[in-house]
């Protein structure tokens, strides 16, 4: 439950890109201006430190244990057969052995769709969470932005120094 889905990286690359071409532009036109205030927040941090990304996190775990232990005992069983199987297939008849490798073989085909089912499901639930959890961080970032007075603020870059770092903000301010 750790990444965070193709989606949200996908948005996360467009903005890094964008944020680029934005910076560079402004500080290409504003070289001689006044000095312009800029300011970083780490959304890795955020979803790994915040208590409402920590909550999601244990809203989702808590939603989807049962399935988990369920897809768990699946697994447990079909290990079970399979060693059964091998050691008694060499005393089985033709048709025991047959109908075993069958048994075992449909139990992994609907294992196998459970748990394809569970990812799909489980990365549909994340990304909903966690794009609960991103909306509300734009939000407090933007307060953040707007009652100190920043010109901009990235959420991603390649290289941050730390002085403009505000993450620390963000996250006393969501923690609250």
């Amino acid at each position: 439950m750790k990444s965070i889905s193709t989606t949200v990286s996908l948005r996360v690359n467009l903005l890094r890109g964008l944020a680029a071409v934005v910076a560079s532009a402004l500080m290409l036109a504003n070289a001689s201006a006044q000095e312009m205030k800029i300011g970083f927040v780490s959304t890795e941090r955020v979803f790994r430190e915040a208590v409402p990304a920590k909550q999601a996190t244990a809203k989702i775990e808590q939603e989807f244990s049962k399935r988990d232990k369920e897809l768990q005992e699946v697994a447990a069983r079909l290990k079970g057969m399979s060693d059964k199987l091998d050691k008694e297939g060499p005393v089985l008849s033709d048709s025991e052995r047959a109908r075993r490798q069958r048994e075992l073989s449909d139990l992994d085909k609907e294992f196998q769709r459970k748990q394809r089912e569970f990812r799909e499901d489980l990365n549909q639930r994340r990304n909903e969470e966690l794009a609960g959890v991103l909306e509300r961080t734009n939000r407090v970032i933007k307060q953040i932005a707007e009652a100190e007075k920043y010109d901009i603020v990235f959420q991603e870059a390649v290289y941050i120094s730390p002085r403009i770092d505000i993450t620390d903000k963000v996250l006393k301010a969501l923690n609250k």
